[in-house]
């Protein structure tokens, strides 16, 4: 599954791969696998995510377009 989502939120808020890579405690590269689908994100590292940028973890697996924590 490619995470469009992932791209555009890191890129919406000027981060390199790197950058989020670092948060995650994990290589650029095992990032640049998870935004493009070829491997399944941790479930820790997307809830680390959806709460790095204040999104629900609905709205970064394309689940709904709001992307509003309820």
């Amino acid at each position: 599954m490619y995470f469009k989502r992932l791209r555009d939120l890191r890129e919406d808020n000027d981060l390199k791969q790197k950058d989020i890579a670092k948060l995650l405690f994990i290589t650029q590269q095992q990032y640049s696998l998870y935004e493009k689908g070829y491997r399944d994100i941790p479930t820790a590292a997307l809830i680390t995510l959806a709460d790095f940028y204040k999104v629900s973890t609905d709205y970064i697996l394309g689940r709904t377009d709001n992307p509003k924590k309820l």
